[in-house]
């Protein structure tokens, strides 16, 4: 295909439309379901005694490239990253584009050539699809829509209100990277230190946690809203406090530099390839080791444990700081930094 820019036609339902079909996305990542060109991919049903999982996300990050990643992979590790929180084996995914008129068709084959490898290296499938295309200036270039599957094996649950006190909670890696990375593109900032997004698909490293550790409460990625909209959203599933350690929480000193120059809180930055993982406290250090020894779980810390709530009210997230004082640990309110995902 000779087009250099995405067209109108090539959201038509004709002979446009079938080339970047044929020549982009099936080029990068089709297989056998995807090239049927059915409406509908017709897809085997999950083993006996298994559950299915399902999650979808739409991302619409800008800038679309930047140091560690791009929308396209972006894109995969989010949804393939929610669906193994659940304890799930992601299998299949699905991916709609929404395409603005004018966007460069070569960044459109280096999107889906990021989503293909990340695909690859997570093991799932993108079995169907849709591409729809808008005027210009009517869109930011590209928007991307993807569904995940996967399947849960017979007996394994995992919720954050099966948390209970004494559970210890570990953070896979250093807080903040993505939010900051983000910003640093979209502000034109530089720092001593390179910075890049840490997005990454990581159910490979919940299902080695999960083989250490079988008896872990919950998993959740820290996106949007960061390391404290989860332990909240935690602490109000279960009914519980949780208390984390100031000085046990990883953070590279670009990034907690950078959070002090724009003023953020890096509990509340996203984070698009960490996972908190809450685990009763005698399978803490198995489920530590199992994540340290993956690639993307070398920083890995028990960051902090979890507490009977006080009746006389709601359940707290505590952050006991590095001088031995406390301080309640709040979900974000508003958006610190918009579109990040």
């Amino acid at each position: 295909m000779n087009d250099e820019t995405v067209l109108l036609g090539h959201g038509s339902g004709g002979t446009m439309m079938k080339r970047i079909i044929d020549d982009v996305f099936f080029e990068a990542y089709a297989g056998d379901e995807l090239r049927r060109g059915d409406d509908a991919a017709v897809l085997p049903t999950p083993p006996a005694g298994a559950r299915l999982a399902l999650s979808t996300d739409s991302f619409v990050v800008t800038p679309h490239f930047f140091p560690g990643g791009d929308i396209g992979h972006l894109a995969v590790c989010g949804t393939v990253n929610d669906v193994a929180t659940a304890g799930a084996v992601p299998q299949y995914l699905s991916c709609g584009f929404v395409l603005e008129e004018g966007f460069p068709m070569d960044d459109l084959r280096r999107i889906c050539a990021s989503m293909a490898a990340c695909a690859k290296e997570a093991g799932v499938c993108i079995v169907t699809g849709d591409t729809k295309v808008v005027n210009r200036g009517h869109g930011d270039g590209v928007y991307i829509n993807t569904t995940g599957v996967g399947f849960v094996p017979e007996g394994r649950e995992l919720s954050g209100r099966l948390i209970q006190p004494g559970d210890k909670v570990i953070l896979s890696g250093t807080l903040g990277d993505h939010g900051i990375t983000i910003m640093s593109c979209r502000e034109s900032l530089s720092f001593k230190a390179q910075i890049e997004s840490d997005a990454a698909p990581l159910n490979h490293l919940i299902a080695e946690t999960l083989e250490a550790a079988p008896h872990v409460r919950a998993f959740r990625d820290p996106t949007r809203g960061g390391l404290a909209s989860t332990l909240n959203e935690f602490a109000s599933q279960a009914g519980v406090d949780i208390t984390v350690e100031e000085d046990a929480v990883p953070v590279k000193p670009a990034v907690l530099g950078a959070c002090e120059m724009l003023g953020y809180d890096v509990f509340q930055v996203a984070n698009e390839g960490k996972m908190v993982c809450v685990v009763p406290a005698d399978e803490a250090e198995a489920a530590l080791a199992a994540m340290r020894a993956n690639k993307y779980g070398a920083d890995a810390a028990i960051i902090g444990e979890v507490t009977e709530a006080k009746p006389d009210r709601g359940p707290k997230v505590f952050l006991r700081t590095a001088f031995g004082s406390a301080r309640i640990l709040d979900m974000l309110v508003g958006e610190q930094l918009p579109r990040i995902c």
